[in-house]
């Protein structure tokens, strides 16, 4: 009887020890799956993907998440480009990330002067909502470039000039030799 009681009186410190490990792992499991990067944008390859030197010199190539820009071969291609590298080129940033794409770039959300800099890109019309990952944003993230888009083709802001642009990830598909 007695090392019955002895062993009830263990297992609730072990239960409770177990629970307590198992939040640990979840919140440092979740918080290795969100990355802040630190840096200053030192390179611009198109109106979707930008290098960032972190304060240790290492390079991070980063793709805008929530995003695509036109292709550079595409009309306005070029100008996305532009008008990213006004964003952000050479300036401090902080870019909010939790994976990495199929090409081993950060995807994340580049924060500049406190404004977010993919939004930017969709407000102005130099890049579409990507709706094939929206999904992986947050609700009000998913509804503010959704209704951004919206706006930016009222207006016929950047590529929205023309009534119906090729999106990117059609471009790529044809490329490709896809349907």
């Amino acid at each position: 009887m007695k090392n019955r009681m002895h062993a009830r009186g263990m297992a609730l410190p072990r239960l409770l020890s177990t629970f307590i490990l198992a939040g640990l792992l979840l919140v440092l499991g979740h918080a290795a799956l969100a990355d802040t990067i630190v840096g200053r944008v030192v390179g611009i390859s198109d109106g979707d993907t930008v290098m960032v030197l972190d304060a240790d010199n290492i390079q991070h190539r980063v793709r805008l998440a929530g995003i695509d820009a036109p292709e550079q071969r595409m009309p306005f291609g070029q100008r996305a480009k532009e008008h990213l590298s006004d964003l952000v080129f050479g300036k401090h940033v902080e870019v909010q990330t939790g994976k990495k794409d199929r090409y081993g770039r950060s995807v994340g959300i580049i924060f500049v002067d406190g404004f977010d800099a993919n939004l930017a890109m969709v407000t102005a019309g130099m890049a579409w909502h990507y709706k094939q990952y929206d999904r992986e944003q947050s609700a009000p993230d998913r509804q503010l470039y959704a209704n951004a888009e919206v706006k930016a083709r009222s207006r016929q802001a950047g590529l929205w000039l023309d009534h119906n642009p090729t999106p990117p990830w059609d471009y790529r598909k044809e490329r490709r030799g896809g349907n």
